[in-house]
């Protein structure tokens, strides 16, 4: 059944909204992705404060227009075929990667673009987003680093207590032998 003008002026409002409330934006193409999949992906991205909706492309045009947010001049591919909006709020990068991985774990469907910080994206460039490390590794990772020096300060302030107590023993062994 068609929608009437209503529902698409709301369809289009309701857009608007999650897409300014968004950290980072992705298109992605879902044909061939099974509705079990779909929800599961919708599963997946709502644990990280993210949202998987299919959007008629007219209306996500329309609603891109009353937002900040500027397709690059070659998007005319972007909004073409069957289009999904993956809206980020929270981590912006965590959920772009677990759109990516199970795109690529299915073997079906691609990323079109998107935005991230209000900057387009192509597809190349959501790819290298999604490589990147969650904030809870990245977090790991400065932790191990500041960690390091301090771990060789135990080492060699253990290592002087180490040869102290190597000294005295070398003491007490030459004066038991001269009693």
């Amino acid at each position: 059944m068609a929608k009437t003008r209503q529902q698409k002026q709301e369809s289009v409002a309701k857009l608007s909204e999650q897409l300014s409330k968004a950290k980072s934006v992705v298109f992605a193409d879902y044909k061939g992705l099974t509705m079990k999949q779909l929800s599961d992906l919708r599963d997946k991205l709502r644990d990280v404060n993210a949202e998987f909706a299919i959007t008629k492309n007219t209306l996500l045009e329309r609603a891109l227009a009353t937002t900040d947010y500027q397709l690059p001049p070659q998007s005319e591919d972007i909004l073409n075929g069957p289009t999904a909006t993956l809206f980020a709020y929270d981590d912006e990068i965590s959920p772009i990667k677990i759109l990516v991985k199970t795109l690529k774990d299915i073997a079906l469907g691609k990323v079109k673009s998107g935005f991230f910080g209000g900057a387009a994206l192509d597809e190349g460039k959501i790819l290298q987003l999604a490589a990147l490390p969650t904030k809870l590794e990245l977090r790991g990772q400065i932790v191990g680093v500041l960690a390091t020096p301090l771990q060789g300060m135990v080492s060699v302030l253990q290592g002087n207590l180490r040869n102290l107590v190597y000294a005295l023993e070398q003491i007490k062994e030459k004066q038991s032998a001269i009693a």
